[in-house]
């Protein structure tokens, strides 16, 4: 991917204009029953800057970069200020090379630090100087660079700001881009940035879009005074893989995203559509969490792109009564009575709840309960004076109504009931 500097900035604009960056909304709750699946969708803002990110300033040192050396010593100062008021955890380093000639032709000035007055002696240290044919020696020193000259962080965003004139010897100090050198980048993760600065032969010989393509990064074109603002909107321009994660989920409860993950540039907005499942045999009347966070590149975005989905997993039936004065909520027309269950409301043999669908188990339910499946137990305060549905007779009395899946209780709580037992264990009798 390529850039003029203006274009860069102009795709900058644009992204700080949208939302803060991370997900929205940031905590979903909602009720369902059992076997329902919930669709959300997800809007995710990615940062302009990509997380955490360990930026490495390589810089041309040869005699044609001394103009672009000095912007870079004037304005180093608001590279690293924009980039820590998007990433307030940067850290930079200061890396630069010369011609193969060059006694130094690779060097760390500076690790990876935050301090900035580090920084800027190691940027001033910087000399142009030296430098024989066109061709420089930065393919050794991307090499260099991601085999342990710095040492990045476990978990960061690593990049390389490669700042120069002119395209890079090859082999260089033995290495190549196909044969090692975009090998062992991509193996760090590193992406790299190309600053083409001056009389632009960057990449003359296809050098630089052949390692910024692989390392999913970006070449921006510069005029010698503006290397700074290309820095920045090189680093405001990468491209940016955003992947949900499912850190955790209670059992009953399960997500899935659609698309599973989607690159953009960054700064851009992306829309998930996530569908929640409650299993059917999920625990109810309890409240069912998942955590998902969203990996920017492969890398935690922080707290902001943490998303919490609860859902409170409605009772299907099987309410329980306590048969006690005082406490015992059954509508006079039931009677709170035992059960394998536990304590129910219970209605008379050949009833249920009044205006009530059959197979609303919220409210009215048989059991599977040997011997007395014909058995309608309804929800603590439910009138049940309706009739059940005549054609239905004998064992098949009620039968329309729908059975719950009720779990048995530790120890069944009271003597068996007998069908002709109506008696509330309080203090009313039917």
């Amino acid at each position: 991917m390529r850039f003029s500097n203006t274009t860069a900035l102009a795709f900058a604009l644009i992204g700080s204009a949208l939302a803060g960056p991370g997900v929205s909304p940031p905590s979903v709750s909602k009720d369902a029953d059992p076997g329902t699946l919930l669709n959300i969708d997800k809007v995710v803002t990615t940062p302009e800057i990509p997380p955490k990110p360990d930026v490495v300033l390589l810089i041309d040192v040869t005699s044609s970069m001394g103009s672009s050396i000095e912007n870079i010593k004037t304005n180093l100062v608001n590279v690293i200020s924009d980039v820590s008021r998007v990433q307030p955890n940067a850290q930079f380093a200061v890396a630069s090379f010369g011609d193969f000639i060059d006694p130094n032709r690779f060097q760390v000035n500076q690790a990876l630090t935050s301090d900035l007055p580090t920084l800027q002696s190691a940027v001033n240290s910087l000399r142009a100087q030296l430098g024989g044919d066109i061709p420089e020696d930065w393919i050794n020193a991307l090499f260099q660079l991601s085999t342990g000259a710095v040492t990045f962080r476990g978990d960061s965003s690593r990049i390389i700001v490669l700042v120069s004139d002119a395209p890079s010897h090859e082999p260089s100090n033995g290495h190549t881009l196909d044969g090692d050198t975009i090998a062992a980048l991509k193996g760090k993760a590193i992406r790299v940035i190309g600053v083409n600065v001056g009389n632009k032969q960057l990449d003359q010989s296809g050098q630089a879009t052949k390692v910024t393509t692989a390392t999913g990064g970006i070449i921006i074109d510069s005029a010698v005074d503006t290397v700074t603002k290309a820095i920045t909107s090189g680093l405001k321009n990468l491209e940016v893989t955003v992947k949900p994660d499912v850190v955790s989920c209670d059992v009953g409860l399960t997500v899935k995203f659609t698309p599973t993950e989607t690159k953009v540039s960054s700064g851009a907005v992306v829309t998930f559509h996530e569908t929640v499942k409650v299993a059917d045999d999920a625990a109810q009347n309890v409240t069912l969490q998942c955590f998902v966070r969203f990996l920017l590149n492969g890398t935690p975005g922080g707290n902001a792109f943490v998303q919490r989905v609860a859902v409170a997993v409605n009772q299907m039936g099987c309410f329980t009564c306590i048969p006690q004065p005082g406490k015992n909520l059954c509508h006079p027309t039931t009677s709170c009575a035992p059960t394998p269950y536990g304590t129910m409301c219970l209605t008379r043999p050949g009833y249920k709840a009044d205006s009530t669908d059959n197979d609303n188990v919220k409210v009215q339910w048989r059991m599977k309960w040997p011997g007395h499946e014909h058995r309608v137990a309804v929800v603590p305060g439910t009138s049940a004076n309706t009739l059940c549905d005549p054609k239905n007779t004998g064992p098949n009395v009620c039968k329309e109504v729908k059975v719950a899946d009720c779990k048995a209780a530790v120890t069944p709580e009271g003597p068996p009931l007998d069908d002709t037992d109506q008696r509330v264990i309080g203090n009313e009798e039917l």
